[in-house]
């Protein structure tokens, strides 16, 4: 039998036919974005693809023109509040093409922005179900700040503005109150910010410094920026850590799932820095008030001393004799010096002395004279 050959060119024109024949026209296709290049010339290149639990199962070359790009690229990003970039799922209408020189080609002439919005809020959904089957969504609660927290480890960008804003507003704070921070750099949006921002958690918590609490913050963005904090491993993360961990990564419309499992969360990282001076401020004013209540028992307790120390003072000087003396009374001694109670035994010719308040006098007895019981003896 003879062999049927053809060239490459005959072969690549009968897939064209093929490929043309089966989609003559435009269709609507789901796809991940692998890879995104603007050209200069206006031109849109992109690499698409669809992964399994396997991994990759299919990708393809694509390509918006210049005069498709022009409109189609703000108005996604109107809508979504990113512009289109790498990790995004899409919803693409193409035109199939096959070239016999360059093979195929995905034509995109337009790209529908709710379809990656919608697919970002049913993987959310999905999230938020297992974590709270798993019991994750609280467990933060459980730990606690210490009275006045201190040592703070903050996963950011290092040239990020809402990393500046915080450190300035937290290190310049009125007060003078002072906080020991260091910076665990992370990517804090795109495809790879999930991954980074564990890395650098991991990287707090392994240090020797004993952190009293994880800030993860960046400031604000789109929605599709902020996707990452959406993300299961990151939130899961989050909930495990051991240490407290605060999150300011939003606008005020915007609540993400880390948000949600964090132990708390603000929007803006000016905000948190002001978490951490009114925790301060909070702690000084109790031990003020406890030095004043400390001051006022204090006070009482001496008061009430005094009061007793002139009590007895007085009780004092009521028994003390020299004050009986100058109310008129005399201590008659005997010649030993003994006190006289009484003249039982005394004769005349006795010594005695008369002790006043001013002096004494000595005297001799002439005559003893008994009264009541004593005289009838």
């Amino acid at each position: 039998m003879g062999k049927e050959i053809i060239d490459l060119y005959g072969l690549q024109s009968r897939l064209k036919d093929g490929i043309e024949h089966i989609f003559p026209t435009k269709v609507w296709l789901k796809a991940e974005i692998s890879a995104v290049k603007a050209r200069p010339g206006g031109h849109c290149y992109m690499e698409l693809s669809q992964s399994g639990d396997d991994g990759l199962v299919a990708k393809a070359q694509a390509v918006i023109w210049a005069s498709r790009y022009r409109f189609i690229a703000p108005f996604f990003e109107s809508v979504t509040g990113t512009r289109i970039e790498e990790g995004m799922l899409v919803l693409v209408r193409v035109q199939v093409n096959f070239s016999q020189l360059y093979g195929l080609t995905l034509v995109i002439d337009d790209i529908d922005p709710d379809f990656s919005l919608g697919e970002k809020e049913k993987m959310r959904q999905q999230t938020l179900a297992r974590l709270k089957e798993e019991g994750l969504m609280d467990m933060q609660q459980g730990l606690s700040l210490p009275r006045r927290p201190y040592r703070l480890a903050v996963i950011s960008a290092p040239d990020a503005a809402g990393y500046r804003d915080f450190m300035r507003h937290l290190h310049e704070n009125e007060y003078g109150y002072a906080f020991a921070t260091d910076l665990y750099q992370a990517l804090m949006q795109g495809a790879d910010a999930a991954d980074s921002i564990v890395s650098a958690i991991d990287g707090a918590l392994s240090s020797a410094i004993r952190y009293d609490a994880v800030l993860i913050l960046r400031g604000g963005g789109a929605k599709l920026d902020l996707a990452c904090y959406d993300d299961y491993v990151l939130a899961s993360h989050i909930a495990r850590c051991p240490v407290p961990v605060l999150t300011a990564v939003g606008h005020d419309q915007d609540v993400h799932i880390c948000d949600m499992v964090a132990w708390a969360s603000v929007k803006t990282p000016t905000a948190l820095a002001d978490t951490f001076i009114g925790i301060c401020s909070r702690e000084e004013a109790t031990l003020l008030s406890y030095g004043t209540r400390l001051r006022l028992a204090f006070s009482a307790k001496i008061s009430s001393m005094e009061s007793r120390v002139r009590l007895l003072e007085a009780r004092i000087n009521g028994a003390d004799p020299r004050n009986i003396l100058k109310r008129g009374y005399v201590i008659a001694l005997d010649g030993s010096g003994k006190v006289m109670k009484g003249v039982s035994g005394r004769r005349p010719g006795d010594k005695v002395t008369l002790m006043y308040h001013d002096g004494s006098l000595g005297c001799t007895v002439d005559s003893v004279t008994a009264s009541g019981a004593e005289a009838g003896k």
